[in-house]
Parts: C-alpha cells; structure tokens; sequence
C-alpha cells in the first residue's frame, strides 16, 4: 500500500467521516437518497400508513439483525433467525389461543424458544465445531417444521388490539386520540445502544470480535473460545425472540406454519451493508441498524415504483451482492 492510501483522502480524512465511519455515512447517504427518491416517485409513499408500515417491519428485522452481527463478528452466520422468529410467535400465538396461556407468557414463550434454540446452534457451531452455515441451515429446517408440528398446521392469532388481551400491541404502536405514534422505534434504539456498548466496551463483546479476527490466537493466549463463540449464538436466539414479540405486537392477521423463510437475508443483508464483514472480526450495530433501514427502504419503496414480489428479490440480491463485494475489497485493502 502506498503512502498516499495510507494517508487516506479528503474524504477519509474528514472530521465528520472519522467520527462517524465512511462505510456508515454511505449507507446514511443511500438511506437519505431512497427515501427521496420513493417520496418523489410516488405521493402515497410520503403518507404516514406508509411509514408505519415501514417502522413496522424495521422492528422485527432490526432485532434479528442485531442478533445475527454477533455471529458475522465470529466469522460465522444464522441462517434460522427468519423461520425461527415465524416459529416462536406461532407458539406463543397458539399457547395463548387454544392453551388459555396469558399473554405475557405467550410472549415469554417467545424469547425462551429463541434462547433455547441459540443455545442449540452455540452447541452445534462451537462445540460440535459443524461449519454455521450448514448447522443453522438445518435449524432452519427444524423451525420452519417445529411450528407446524406444535399448531397442528393452524394458523393462529394473536389478540387484537381492539381486545383488553391485545394491550400488548401498544409496546409498538401507541394509539393516542386516533393517532398511531410508533414507540417501539424507541426500543430499537435502545437494544442498539445497549448492544453496542457490550460489543465494545465489555469483555465478551471484546472476546466475540476477537474469535473472529483470530481464533487460534485467542486459544493459544489461553481464551475459551468455545465459550464466546457459544455466546454470540446465544445473542441471535434472545434477539430471534425479542423479533418474535415484535412481529406479534405489528402483525395484524394469523401467523402461519412454515413462514419467515427469506427474512433472515434482510437481516444478514442489513448487518454486512452497515459495514459487518463476512470474514469476522469488525462489525458495528448502529451500522447494523442503518444497513436495516435500507433494507426495509428497498422493500417498502419498491412496490411504489412498480417492483412487485420477484423483482424486490432480484434487488434485495443484487444488493446484497454489491454488499459482498465491497467487504472482499475492504479485506483485499488491509
């Protein structure tokens, strides 16, 4: 590398991008650039609805997002969040339906079955040493049936809002005199910062970050890397739940058997274009998070410009191809 990279550029060597991150002001910029370009294309794009509605999916794959930037971290992947998160709400939709559960429990349901399986692919990846994308390949699996075989194949719902046993939706979206304001962004942000501060200021998110720069290094200084590499699966299953709670708390039909599969790209998708590299060891989650609002920008704005399903696919691909891309550039540089 010559001198004149090392030193960077104008761009590079700007105050604000320091502080901020080049990867991050790009995908700030992209975020701003979607959104005008949607609300110039399409006046209904601008309505509040449709920014509700656009909150209301950024909450669920915000969470598993989070989740799923610890196991990049490592070097690995998870690859059941999407069906695992349509599988915990299935249950604690169809314990509190046909099982007289309360719904706080339904809820709990929710997090403890994210938790359990993340302690499952933890086993499957650190102890059992499977490669993670063929172990949480086949968690996928496991969810996308489990639901199914728990419900008997019925699709179930969760209380309405309208009901004193759906007060639980206002977490989300608080009605205030016919006006739906959405706090649940305030929970985001709050996980985001929370995590954020245990990926860099703690032990373990020190520990994970290290696992996947070198993980020989960190056993040779004497480090239990099974037990951090454990733990960031851990991390995805808790936050696999905590979108579970979410998606109940937003989603206004049934939850039904065998969905979510293709959710868990949005939220990888999300992580590795805020600048969480596939090889390990750097990430950031509030690059994460802004990695999700374009995400959720591409397939909320899509349809208003005339790309129905399959063409969102093909963009949400290609994306996800440029976002590869670039990491392997970036590694290429170090």
């Amino acid at each position: 590398m010559t001198k004149e990279n090392k030193r960077g550029n104008a761009f590079t060597n700007n105050p604000l991008v320091k502080a901020i991150g080049s990867q991050k002001l790009v995908v700030l910029m992209a975020v701003i650039v979607l959104f005008v370009v949607f609300s110039i294309a399409s006046g209904s794009f601008r309505q509040y609805t449709t920014m509700l509605s656009l909150l209301d999916m950024i909450y669920y794959i915000a969470f598993m997002a989070i989740g799923v930037t610890f196991c990049l971290i490592t070097g690995g992947v998870d690859l059941s969040i999407g069906t695992g998160m349509f599988c915990y709400s299935l249950i604690g939709a169809f314990l509190v339906a046909h099982k007289g559960f309360p719904v706080w429990a339904g809820l709990l349901v929710c997090i403890l079955c994210g938790i359990v399986m993340g302690f499952f692919n933890g086993f499957l990846v650190a102890v059992m040493n499977l490669p993670p994308f063929i172990a949480t390949l086949c968690s996928m699996m496991i969810t996308r049936g489990l639901g199914s075989l728990i419900t008997g194949g019925l699709s179930v719902a969760w209380p309405a809002s309208s009901t004193p046993e759906g007060a639980f939706r206002n977490l989300f979206k608080l009605n205030v005199g016919g006006t739906i304001i959405p706090i649940g962004l305030i929970f985001v942000l709050a996980a985001a910062v929370i995590m954020s501060i245990v990926l860099n200021k703690t032990r373990p998110g020190r520990y994970i970050i290290a696992v996947g720069s070198n993980k020989e290094a960190l056993r040779l200084s004497g480090v239990n890397v099974v037990k951090w590499q454990w733990l960031a699966y851990v991390i995805s299953g808790i936050f696999t739940g905590l979108a579970a709670v979410a998606y109940a708390g937003v989603l206004s039909s049934s939850v039904a058997p065998g969905g979510g599969a293709g959710l868990e790209m949005d939220a990888i998708c999300g992580a590795i274009i805020g600048g969480t590299s596939m090889n390990g060891g750097s990430g950031t989650i509030s690059g994460t998070l802004l990695g999700v609002f374009v995400m959720g920008l591409l397939k909320i704005g899509l349809p208003f410009v005339g790309f129905q399903a399959s063409g969102q696919q093909i963009i949400t691909g290609l994306v996800l191809i440029l976002a590869v891309y670039i990491d392997v550039l970036k590694n290429k540089n170090k």
